[in-house]
């Protein structure tokens, strides 16, 4: 499968900043995995709905996600948090 290019807007590297060090390595790893086979199961890849259509979605663990959208061959981190994220878009 082919690979894409992965790029952080500003809003998910303030996010980013203020994470656990732990869930910083996990979505380093779900990054890895997307990156190279975003149709793995563990990603659990899902397009979202409504006002947030366009956007996709992938977990990191049972409470935090990250949330980005695909341009061509290139994938826009956009918001990396808790469930509640979601709102916040």
């Amino acid at each position: 499968m082919n690979s894409f290019n992965i790029y952080y807007s500003r809003d998910f590297k303030d996010q980013w900043d203020k994470l656990p060090q732990a869930i910083k390595g996990l979505a380093a790893e779900k990054e890895s995995i997307l990156k190279d086979n975003p149709l793995h199961p563990s990603l659990r890849l899902h397009p979202l709905k409504g006002k947030l259509k366009g956007l996709w979605s992938i977990t990191v663990s049972m409470q935090y996600r990250i949330i980005f959208k695909i341009e061509g061959k290139d994938i826009i981190f956009i918001s990396i948090g808790k469930h509640d994220i979601y709102r916040n878009l």
